[in-house]
């Protein structure tokens, strides 16, 4: 009989997490639906969120910081002339130790002895023209000659550290052969570069290649052009290394690089490589240089590691920015991110990443035909659900007020029930359906007790009278001051809570909205919610309300509701030839022009409500006049509670002030 396959389980080693819960979308919809409705577009309003972060999520602002500090901590804290420093106490102790053979040594021959002595005295102050003047003396002690060999010797493994990570400690302590090993490797990678650079560079010459040396390369790069990225990344940070130095300091380290291994060929190869590199990857930054202002001394080696690690952080921070074009998330170098700043940065900027993709690729969010990114008609739903949720909140929340009226149906209940009909839409009559089933079962000889099986004409619905329906017109002062005064974003979302409730729960009623600021216009909800700010004086509430009295002519059938929310008097009017006159204080004709505007509608029925936002006496009276005349209210919310009583009203209109009650 054939075996089970079995199943094995291990430590889960990175990459996604299979088991990790759905990315949240709800705040970061939440805080761009606020920033749209403040005036800024879908995709930087987007952007801001992600730069600021959520609740319990770092931002890319708060990951930046910390490359930030990161970087200003290594340039704080070291300084480049590690090597420089090493070659003279190894020179001092060269020179030390070879007075005190020529002073113990008394058999050399005195002329000898003398010429010797004024060498070591006579020595340059610079380092480096020192090193160089004793390349040629014969030391007599055998100390001195062990120090100045570790001078060669140690500039030549700095100078290849600088280019081959890990190349110091490979070489401590080599011998003529391994120096001859790496002379043709150097040699062999000259030729190599070269030969790729005019295009006869093929896969079995880089295989060789490193079949040959691959020893002295850790990050075993699989093609010559993983090779020629490592190579150039650290000849590129040598360079900017060299320029980061003083003149001074960088003067004395190329003098001295030429005592590498007691050879110039080490520099006329690596000179070869860099020159090489620089061509093939002319987009590094080969030229660029930091101020370090630290104690640690760096030798070249270690600076040039330095270097790339700054550099790395410098590319960190510019993909933190965001700030180039066509830039995105997925641009984040997440590995590189958890090697500065650890696990848990590399984790946040993957939720940041994640929470970015998933908001472009939901329905939350659509491109449109200019290419700006916009709310989708699902998010609009789904802001307005939480608002229209919040006004009722808010609603519910005032002394004998209910919540109840938001579920309104297609019509009022009637206390009776009807058996139901195909297509009918109102809620079962649980009640009369059971006993309907209990009834036909004992009918039939059946026993109710041993179950019941519901059948369609059992089915009884609630019966309910035709409601009136509604032209529900929300004008909505557009003028600069509500955006001075901070009333835009609610304003917004009043029109969005309402539009929702009509849409949802009112699907009989007709609802439109007019913006009125120097001209009025009808506006979709999406177009409002999108609307900036523009600073231009007029509040043309007599134009608004031409457009709400033709929206309300045609639909003569339906019971009109006005609500008109505004923090100003009427400073403009439509001229007969379609121009806005503005003037302030407000004129007389101006506001007769409304007041006429004003009395066509309340003739034809309209229930009218005003909103008034500020404490301007002159308003305040004005709007109490105007409600007066047309046989309405008006009402002074605080901004924040817009909302709720918008909604309020409009359900008082529908349903009759004192069934609210």
């Amino acid at each position: 009989m054939a075996r089970a396959p079995r199943s094995y389980y291990g430590r889960f080693t990175g990459g996604p997490d299979p088991l990790a819960p759905p990315v949240d979308l709800a705040e970061a919809l939440d805080a761009v639906s606020e920033s749209v409705m403040d005036g800024y577009s879908a995709d930087s309003a987007l952007r801001e969120f992600l730069r600021r972060g959520g609740r319990d999520q770092d931002g890319l602002d708060q990951l930046a910081g910390r490359i930030h500090r990161r970087r200003r901590d290594l340039l704080s804290r070291h300084r480049l002339d590690g090597t420089l420093q090493e070659v003279d106490r190894l020179l001092r102790q060269a020179v030390l130790a070879e007075r005190g053979q020529l002073a113990r040594d008394t058999e050399m021959d005195s002329t000898d002895r003398t010429l010797r002595e004024m060498t070591i005295e006579n020595l340059p102050s610079s380092t480096a023209a020192a090193v160089t003047e004793l390349s040629e003396y014969d030391w007599a002690s055998h100390e001195a000659r062990q120090a100045y060999e570790q001078i060669k010797e140690l500039m030549g493994r700095e100078m290849l550290d600088q280019r081959f990570a890990g190349m110091k400690q490979t070489l401590q302590g080599a011998t003529e052969e391994d120096r001859a090993q790496v002379t043709e490797m150097l040699r062999d990678l000259g030729d190599l570069l070269e030969a790729h650079a005019r295009g006869e560079a093929t896969e079995d010459d880089f295989a060789e290649f490193m079949n040959r040396h691959g020893d002295a390369f850790p990050e075993n790069p699989q093609t010559i052009d993983e090779l020629i990225d490592v190579l150039a990344q650290r000849s590129a940070a040598a360079q900017r290394m060299l320029r980061s130095m003083t003149p001074e300091q960088r003067e004395e380290l190329m003098a001295l690089s030429a005592q590498a291994f007691g050879s110039p060929e080490l520099m006329q190869q690596l000179a070869r490589i860099d020159t090489g590199l620089q061509s093939l990857r002319p987009d590094l930054d080969w030229s660029g240089s930091e101020s370090f202002e630290g104690e640690q001394g760096l030798g070249m080696g270690e600076g040039a590691g330095v270097m790339s690690e700054l550099a790395e952080l410098e590319s960190l921070a510019e993909q933190l920015a965001q700030s180039y074009a066509g830039s995105s998330l997925s641009d984040l170098d997440i590995e590189a991110l958890g090697r500065h700043l650890g696990p848990e940065a590399a984790i946040s900027a993957q939720e940041l990443a994640q929470l970015e993709r998933a908001m472009r690729e939901s329905n939350l969010l659509r491109r449109g035909a200019d290419g700006e990114l916009r709310l989708s008609p699902a998010a609009m739903r789904r802001l307005g659900t939480t608002l229209l949720r919040d006004a009722a909140d808010r609603l519910s929340a005032r002394p004998g007020a209910r919540e109840s009226r938001l579920a309104g149906a297609a019509g009022e209940p009637t206390g009776g029930s009807r058996p139901w009909q195909f297509g009918d839409t109102e809620p079962w009559d649980v009640t009369r359906s059971i006993t309907n089933a209990i009834t036909r079962t004992a009918a039939a000889g059946g026993d109710p007790r041993s179950g019941l099986r519901l059948e369609v004409e059992d089915v009884e619905v609630v019966e309910t009278e035709a409601r009136t329906q509604a032209a529900v017109a929300l004008l909505v002062d557009t003028s600069f001051s509500m955006a001075m005064e901070g009333r835009w974003a609610p304003m917004k979302r009043t029109a969005l809570a309402l539009h929702h409730l009509v849409a949802t729960r009112f699907r009989g009623d007709a609802l439109e909205l007019i913006s009125f600021g120097r001209y009025a216009q009808t506006r979709k909800v999406e177009e409002l919610l999108a609307l900036e700010a523009v600073h231009e004086q007029g509040t043309n509430l007599h134009h608004g309300l031409m457009l709400a009295g033709q929206f309300f002519r045609r639909h003569p059938g339906m019971q009109p509701v006005l609500l008109v929310v505004t923090d100003g008097e009427p400073t403009a009017q439509l001229l007969p030839d379609g121009e806005s006159w503005f003037s302030y204080p407000p004129e007389p004709a101006t506001v007769a022009a409304t007041v006429a505007e004003l009395d066509r509608i309340s003739r034809a029925g309209a229930q009218t409500t005003f909103f008034r936002l500020g404490d301007d006496p002159g308003l305040e009276s004005f709007l109490e006049a105007m409600a007066r005349r047309a046989g309405g209210t008006s009402v002074a919310p605080e901004v924040d509670d817009l909302g709720a009583a918008v909604v309020g009203e409009f359900l008082q209109a529908r349903y009759g002030r004192e069934d609210l009650r």
